[in-house]
């Protein structure tokens, strides 16, 4: 797909998620699609002229002219604070896209899918879940899902309601698991990592999105039990 320059776009919808991060639709005039996995760029122009651009990973997938984008507040952020507790339903901005070829799942594959996500790192796995339930596709998916507590889930009713005999969900706790939790509680170790996750054996295609530390020790940890580096494809990010 081809990427165009700056866009207008404007907010057609919000929805809060946890309480620091939002689902936001994007209403952008010409967008021309993208791929499960992809991103943009947010551009926002202040009154006196000022501009802060930022990367978001794209929630949605395919034509249309609406964008779903997943939005964790950084506090210290230029973008997100902005995004995820002022923009309001009518606000204009502009957006630049898609992006992104490496970090995609393919809908004609039939090799088995590893979704790991930490934290907000869950947007462009959802993108691709629903992918794979609206394509029909027989690849066994599974989907580990990191987060620091219930609560700050985003998608959680979604991400659970992706169970089914091709999907596989789990998810890990890493401060305090729901009241009804019974297992581990604590960051992913490489063990739990290979326990929640496929075999090398199994040959999969693996996404890993979040913070910069989880991605890198995630991606480590698979490739250090054997994985094939080619087939780990990382996103991360910082501060926004």
């Amino acid at each position: 797909m081809k990427v165009r320059g700056w866009m207008p776009a404007t907010m057609s919808s919000i929805r809060s998620e946890t309480p620091h991060s939002r689902v936001l639709t994007l209403h952008v005039p010409g967008w021309p699609g993208n791929e499960p996995g992809q991103h943009l760029d947010v551009r926002l122009t202040a009154e006196d002229g000022y501009q802060a651009e930022r990367s978001y990973s794209i929630a949605s997938s395919g034509p249309g002219d609406d964008v779903e984008l997943g939005v964790d507040v950084v506090p210290d952020g230029e973008v997100s604070p902005y995004l995820g507790e002022i923009a309001e339903v009518g606000d204009a901005l502009e957006v630049k896209g898609p992006l992104g070829e490496y970090f995609v799942w393919d809908a004609t594959a039939t090799t088995p899918v590893q979704l790991i996500a930490g934290g907000s790192g869950i947007v462009p796995l959802i993108a691709m879940a629903r992918a794979h339930r609206a394509s029909g596709s027989t690849a066994p998916f599974r989907l580990l899902y990191s987060v620091r507590s219930g609560p700050d889930a985003m998608y959680r009713a979604e991400v659970e309601s992706l169970a089914d005999p091709l999907t596989e969900v789990t998810f890990a706790y890493t401060r305090q698991g729901p009241d009804e939790w019974t297992g581990p509680v604590g960051r992913l170790t490489p063990d739990r990592i290979a326990e929640l996750t496929w075999p090398p054996s199994a040959d999969t295609m693996t996404f890993v999105c979040g913070p910069t530390g989880f991605v890198e020790a995630t991606a480590n940890a698979l490739v250090a039990a054997g994985h094939d580096p080619a087939h780990v494809r990382t996103e991360r990010f910082g501060g926004s």
